[in-house]
């Protein structure tokens, strides 16, 4: 396990950095434009190979976020010390093994519907908030070959991280986002399988 920073040599995020990276937890805020578009271009790549991605709170305004999803990924906010509930809505996922029905936070930022998302593949959590907004908090995509998790969670003033059931989901996330290699797949001109009479390849 290792860390990437914005302020390292390409954001730390180097080819021989990425190659070895199974899982990719992003956690970013305010800065989103700073980073290098090459590298959100090599980190793209990874994931459609293969490498999981799990996208934390702020990150959802991240450009690698956007160009997976292919939207604005915009939300209403607000931080104002609020309760939030997140009621696990997929209780056999395995990124909820071990949770209960919900978590419970005592103190987060509000983000609230609409999110301006793709349907997620799956959605696992529901966000309630003090000043009754709700937000999809909890969701899976799959991109080429890399499963993405987005869990919504984290606000930088807040010990939201060091809460057990938080760290449990994101363990969980962790286990269910790495790669899971099966068949090769290959691309481009394709050979045929059976002949084909009196036909000219080209």
């Amino acid at each position: 396990m290792r860390t990437a920073t914005l302020d390292e040599e390409e954001h730390g995020l180097t080819e021989e950095a990425l190659k070895q990276t199974d899982v990719l937890l992003w956690w970013g805020h305010v800065a989103h434009d700073e980073v290098q578009d090459e590298i959100i271009a090599r980190v793209h790549k990874r994931v459609l190979e293969g490498m999981g991605l799990i996208i934390l709170h702020s990150g959802h305004f991240s450009k690698i976020f956007k160009r997976l999803m292919g939207t604005t990924c915009d939300l209403k906010w607000r931080v104002a010390d609020e309760r939030e509930r997140l009621w696990v809505v997929d209780p056999s996922h395995p990124i909820v093994d071990g949770i209960g029905e919900y978590i419970e936070l005592e103190k987060e930022e509000m983000y609230g519907e609409h999110f301006d998302i793709p349907a997620p593949d799956q959605l696992i959590f529901v966000s309630w908030f003090e000043g009754g907004e709700i937000f999809r908090s909890g969701c899976t995509y799959q991109r080429g070959k890399g499963r993405i998790f987005y869990f919504r969670p984290g606000h930088e003033t807040y010990p939201t991280y060091h809460n057990p059931e938080i760290q449990r989901v994101i363990k969980n996330a962790v286990n269910w986002v790495k790669p899971e290699f099966g068949i090769v797949t290959n691309y481009g001109k394709a050979e045929p399988l059976e002949s084909i009479s009196g036909k000219e390849l080209k």
